[in-house]
């Protein structure tokens, strides 16, 4: 148990995480993967050689050490992490690892700054928070297990595949062993696992972009390309080049908070605005949502770099077309092929006047994914027009980051 003495010592570290928290988590991973490599497999190498994973660890750490005593204010993101640490397979010995090393640099990084006093008092704040996502996970896996009818890793094999853009495919996986996938929740993600050649082990997160209660799932794959002369997609490459009809891969059972939630009104407008292969998860919640009601009204609003790298195209000018209450924009930065029967295809970013003449005065929930720039300036101009943060719902891939400074 922390004492109210620790805790003050903790929280009186907080200028230096502010100034120093990042070179103290790049010290952390590097400590880390050279002492316990075998954790290195839970962690995307990209999100590490971006800087991504570094950043987003110590403003978590900086959140926590200013809200320790408050520790209700961090539910949102300790929900975020413990279901990224439930999709990844994460387990009650991880965190003795974790904490080790972290302890450790926190003494390497500050010398004589860390006194035996300031380590016990983080040792005691991070068991009181190891503590916390070990309880919450072990609730994921019973709630996997109860509804979804496993955990862990589970064998699949892809029965079909479908190109959706120039850089994007679909993926069919249905379960190996023939029963029935219960409904996922529109807006999760499956964790996949890929096996090499060498006997090396990756695993990435995949948004479902299919309907919930089809009888396959479907992830749609950007195939990245590389940053730095690093290959930033070496697990995208490897699915687009290697997996086909009758490939076996491995997925947990869908996980993640970012969901749709209905509004009891019936006539609450649901906005989906999407930036790239950010359509993913927004278009599963669009399949959800007019399923569950005719009359709701939705826009769509999908943004690509241009016509070719615009994912599902016509699966949204389908929608477009079947459904009176759907209401499909399009915005491109490079001119291209832009001839859609269904769709308002202009050039340019969303601006503030389109979003009032498409919403006018209604009340509206929105969800949007994407680029991080792209999600900064939507956030900001919904912020400007007044919109509240409840209503303005949006998920990172790869680690939480803050779209505010």
């Amino acid at each position: 148990m922390i004492t109210a003495a620790q805790i003050e010592l903790v929280k009186h570290t907080v200028p230096v995480l502010q100034q120093h928290g990042e070179t103290l988590t790049r010290h952390f991973y590097a400590r880390m993967f050279e002492h316990n490599p075998e954790v290195k497999r839970y962690f995307n190498p990209a999100h590490q050689h971006s800087g991504t994973q570094q950043r987003a660890l110590a403003g978590a750490i900086l959140a926590y050490a200013q809200h320790l005593d408050d520790p209700a204010a961090l539910n949102d993101a300790i929900e975020v992490i413990a279901q990224k640490h439930a999709s990844l397979t994460i387990q009650p010995e991880h965190y003795p690892i974790v904490g080790e090393n972290l302890l450790a640099s926190i003494k390497e990084v500050l010398g004589n700054a860390a006194t035996d006093e300031l380590i016990d008092a983080w040792a005691a704040a991070y068991e009181e928070l190891a503590k916390v996502f070990i309880a919450r996970e072990q609730v994921i896996y019973d709630q996997q297990r109860k509804h979804q009818g496993w955990t862990g890793f589970k064998p699949f094999t892809i029965v079909g595949c479908q190109p959706e853009s120039e850089n994007v495919t679909s993926w069919y996986l249905a379960p190996v062993d023939g029963k029935p996938l219960p409904r996922h929740q529109p807006g999760q993600y499956v964790s996949l696992r890929l096996h090499d050649a060498e006997g090396n082990t990756a695993m990435r997160n995949y948004s479902l972009s299919n309907a919930p209660g089809e009888a396959a799932y479907r992830i749609s794959v950007k195939r990245e390309d590389g940053i730095d002369g690093n290959p930033d997609g070496d697990v995208s490459h490897r699915i687009h080049g290697t997996l086909g009809m009758g490939s076996q891969i491995e997925l947990t059972p869908p996980c993640g908070n970012f969901r749709l939630e209905l509004p009891t009104a019936e006539a609450q407008l649901l906005v989906f605005i999407a930036g790239g292969v950010g359509v993913t998860p927004l278009i599963s919640m669009a399949h959800a949502a007019l399923e569950a009601s005719a009359s709701r009204p939705i826009i769509f609003i999908q943004c690509a770099r241009h016509a070719g790298v615009r994912p599902f195209a016509a699966e949204l000018d389908a929608l477009a077309c079947e459904y009176a209450n759907f209401t499909l924009h399009v915005r491109l930065d490079e001119p291209g092929h832009e001839t859609q029967n269904n769709a308002d295809v202009k050039r340019g970013k969303i601006t503030a006047g389109e979003m009032e003449a498409w919403i006018g005065k209604r009340n509206a929930t929105y969800y949007f994914c994407g680029p991080l720039p792209m999600m900064r300036q939507i956030d900001q101009l919904l912020e400007a027009s007044g919109i509240p943060a409840h209503e303005r719902r949006y998920e990172c891939f790869g680690p939480l980051q803050p779209l505010a400074a």
